[in-house]
């Protein structure tokens, strides 16, 4: 047998929390109401079935209970509902005959815990995170996009969660991670997607970014974390030597082991490029040059090589290889501004995009609003291609330029 006491008072209760009755910003008188039409009430217009009968003496029971007032349609009363209304003073006991928690209760319950978790968890991420929710909360407004209010152990573990990831220094991969913190292999797995949407919003550079590059600054990975990267020098790993020269496609070491290596003879080393992606990488030769895969945007352990490499080279030319788009610019100005190192931009102008402009491809709105929000900064030096690319409606795949 259908409930209909619960559906028509839980619903009530929905509309009273989600009402400016609830949230003390009615500037006029508020009824809580509950319309009976087809889309509302099927079964109450289903001629075919006993609904009408059923959820007429559900509605006479909650009246007298005191729950609710009915409204009859003009002229049919006792006969046909028009709407049942909420008795807003026997809100309490509307709850207990629910056996349902009140939003009110439910969002004290979640403000402390953030404020015990504005105590406890003091990373930038966490702390701003948490810092938005509270304020959502205290001006009554939606917090359902990050967190389950109701649901007090879930948002702990959420918070927790951010928190375990910005203080995590040593690496390991995912279900490590899980089975260390949680004591589970796969609860960090679950909570991934949830997690990312959190540290794109909140986390300073982190929008846009691929989870595993996302991840990977805070040293967690899906697979082991390899860095690739060849020309003409010799390492020393470990006291042993190791020619690198030779090998065409270079040679790529885990995150584990790039501290294990220093650069021995480097002496033609002139230039160090930084590229984007693995099939320009591969495809590039030249003898002079130190080149590194960043496969998007780099992480801990690629600046780790770089850093070593600019302590060894500080007088090389650096450059930054990448697609001509928006994405492009965005990992430039984030490799420059965490490695410190004054890198140039190698064929990311408008001479390129003018020469394979049969290559091109056109640009969607957001990359519009995208490039429009970098040209905010007077700073920038490639202000002449974003606006080039902006009048001409193109963009360029770095595997569409032919070495040189």
């Amino acid at each position: 047998m259908a409930r209909y006491d619960r559906m028509l008072l839980n619903a009530l209760a929905d509309t009273y929390e989600r009402s400016l009755l609830f949230s003390g910003e009615n500037k006029v008188n508020v009824r809580i109401a509950f319309p009976f039409t087809r889309k509302m009430m099927p079964d109450y217009f289903d001629e075919s079935s006993l609904a009408y009968e059923e959820i007429h003496a559900c509605v006479q029971d909650l009246e007298c209970r005191g729950f609710l007032s009915v409204s009859w349609k003009r002229g049919k009363t006792g006969h046909i509902i028009d709407k049942v209304i909420l008795n807003e003073g026997k809100l309490q006991e509307v709850y207990e005959y629910l056996h349902r928690v009140p939003k009110r209760q439910q969002q004290e319950q979640i403000s402390g815990v953030l404020e015990q978790a504005a105590q406890e968890f003091q990373t930038p991420i966490c702390a701003s995170f948490v810092s938005y929710l509270q304020e959502r909360l205290s001006s009554c407004r939606s917090v359902k996009e990050y967190i389950d209010i109701a649901d007090a152990e879930g948002t702990k573990r959420i918070i927790r969660t951010v928190y375990l990831i910005e203080k995590n220094e040593t690496p390991c991969y995912i279900r490590e991670f899980s089975i260390r913190n949680f004591s589970d292999s796969k609860i960090f797995e679950n909570l991934l997607g949830h997690i990312a949407r959190i540290m794109h919003r909140f986390g300073d550079g982190l929008e846009g970014m691929e989870l595993s590059d996302m991840l990977a600054e805070y040293n967690i990975y899906h697979t082991p974390n390899y860095v690739y990267f060849k020309g003409n020098i010799v390492l020393d790993v470990d006291g042993k030597t190791l020619s690198i020269g030779g090998l065409q496609q270079g040679i790529g070491v885990s995150g584990e082991d790039v501290s294990k290596i220093s650069l021995q003879d480097i002496a033609d080393i002139n230039k160090v490029i930084t590229i984007e992606n693995l099939t320009t990488f591969f495809r590039w030769q030249d003898e002079k040059s130190l080149i590194l895969y960043l496969g998007g945007y780099h992480n801990s352990v690629r600046r780790s090589l770089l850093n070593m490499i600019y302590q060894k080279l500080p007088n090389a030319d650096y450059y930054h290889f990448g697609d001509i788009d928006v994405g492009g610019f965005e990992i430039y100005e984030d490799l420059c501004a965490k490695t410190g190192i004054p890198f140039k931009l190698y064929r990311m102008d408008v001479d390129t995009l003018g020469r394979y402009a049969e290559f091109g491809k056109t640009l969607t709105e957001n990359d519009r609003k995208r490039i429009n929000k970098i040209m905010d900064n007077s700073k920038i030096v490639y202000a002449e291609t974003l606006q080039y690319m902006l009048l001409n409606n193109v963009k360029l795949e770095q595997e569409c330029v032919e070495m040189e």
